[in-house]
């Protein structure tokens, strides 16, 4: 199957050389400073170079790739466009969105995956794109899985439509199984979150808002890698997010099933307790954690028993949000604020730069069996190039996205970028921009 991303780009003939970098290698686990040279597209071995970029000692480490965003395209382009997702992408450091199949009409068909992907050539990253695992995310009928992956899905998945059908789900697995296809679920019991907003416990009770219990997500794991282990199938988590899902998840890594889980950058950093008085671009799905759980994911991240951090970026417009928690749409933009509140985790000192990389950028590109996510010679050019320890002020109306749902307007976060490569060309750079 071919997975090269939908726009290409070239470096043309002359070379880049990238001097006086703190080189952050995720394969390595190394974090020296050094140079890098790109010609062609990709990293090349050391050599004379035209064009010379003093890197001034900040952090130059391989692209993000964002595994989980949401793009508007088709159907809801007045939220969020390939073009500003593409724009928002490159102002965080991301070179690889890898958009997510919920939009409206879902992408279930080889047909509307053509249309995703040539749209997404307005996007000045790479796109990937997933593909729905059953017929309209409606969890009866399989989409055509063979004819989907021929046409560029890099995975399947439902998202937040759990197939409570265990029979179909099983006979997905088994399929795609025999097609080498990526399944992606979302961990989650529907019967006992349908109708929640918020972590079950004092704070919901005290807000009157209705709660979920994270025996859901537990509950949910728990069957979905009972039948990938059964299956055989290539697993993900997309959203593991409370520490009483971890048990099982470490057990059956140490079993040898084919599962890696991931967790948005929201649940590692904030907790139930930011939704405070009812602030609805806290509201996002599954909810905010209790402290205890946003730790143990944590840690969990550090370990290595969560092998992928994701922005899942889900733009929602001001109406959909101006309205009672309860009632309001759930998601946040997360795009353009992925790299500097995932270094709060490492001004905490819960993580290093090199395991945090792999994370955000080796890990998913392994998974999704791209050349990204490493500065090795020979892969490709994309690139990010920050300062870890740039503070500012984040205003909301300043994000290139169309859509503004960010919880971290007006929060004061340090990290940003500077300047990102796709395929050797400069995408983004820190002082072109507004």
């Amino acid at each position: 199957m071919d997975l090269v991303p939908v726009r290409r780009y070239s470096g043309g003939m002359s070379a880049t050389l990238l001097t006086n970098a703190r080189l952050i290698d995720p394969v390595a686990g190394t974090d020296t400073l050094g140079d890098l040279r790109i010609e062609g597209g990709r990293i090349t071995a050391p050599g004379p170079a035209l064009d010379v970029i003093d890197c001034k000692g900040k952090c130059l480490a391989p692209g993000i790739v964002d595994l989980g965003v949401k793009v508007g395209e088709p159907g809801e382009r007045h939220k969020e466009s390939f073009r500003t997702a593409g724009a928002a992408a490159a102002r965080g450091g991301v070179t690889t969105m890898v958009c997510r199949p919920d939009t409206i009409p879902v992408i279930d068909s080889p047909e509307m995956l053509q249309h995703a992907r040539s749209r997404a050539a307005e996007a000045c990253v790479n796109v990937l794109h997933m593909s729905a695992l059953t017929r309209s995310r409606a969890g009866r009928e399989m989409v055509e899985i063979g004819f989907l992956r021929d046409a560029g899905a890099v995975a399947f998945t439902d998202g937040t439509h759990v197939v409570t059908d265990t029979k179909v789900l099983s006979r997905c697995m088994v399929y795609a199984r025999s097609l080498g296809a990526l399944v992606i679920g979302h961990p989650q019991d529907p019967g006992l979150s349908s109708g929640a907003c918020v972590t079950s416990g004092k704070f919901a009770s005290l807000r009157g808002l209705p709660g979920v219990s994270p025996l859901a997500e537990r509950m949910g794991i728990e069957r979905d890698l009972a039948l990938a282990a059964a299956t055989g199938v290539a697993y993900h988590l997309d959203q593991v997010t409370v520490a009483a899902a971890l048990p099982a998840l470490r057990r059956a890594k140490a079993e040898g099933v084919d599962v890696t889980a991931g967790t948005s950058i929201h649940h590692l950093t904030l907790n139930v307790l930011d939704v405070a008085d009812y602030r609805t671009f806290f509201k996002v799905t599954p909810p905010l954690r209790d402290e205890e759980d946003r730790l143990a994911v944590v840690e969990a991240l550090a370990d290595g028993t969560i092998d992928i951090i994701s922005s899942m970026h889900t733009p929602q417009d001001e109406e959909s949000k101006r309205l009672p928690f309860e009632e309001a749409a759930p998601g946040a933009v997360g795009l353009e604020t992925l790299l500097p509140a995932a270094m709060r985790l490492v001004h905490a000192g819960h993580i290093d730069l090199p395991t945090l990389w792999r994370a955000l950028s080796t890990n998913p590109a392994r998974r999704l069996g791209l050349a990204a996510g490493t500065l090795a010679e020979g892969a490709p050019a994309d690139l990010v190039l920050f300062d870890p320890d740039a503070p500012f002020v984040l205003n909301r109306f300043k994000l290139a996205s169309k859509s503004k749902n960010t919880p971290f307007d007006g929060a004061r976060m340090e990290g940003r970028v500077i300047g990102t490569w796709v395929g050797g060309v400069r995408v983004f750079d820190r002082e072109d921009a507004v």
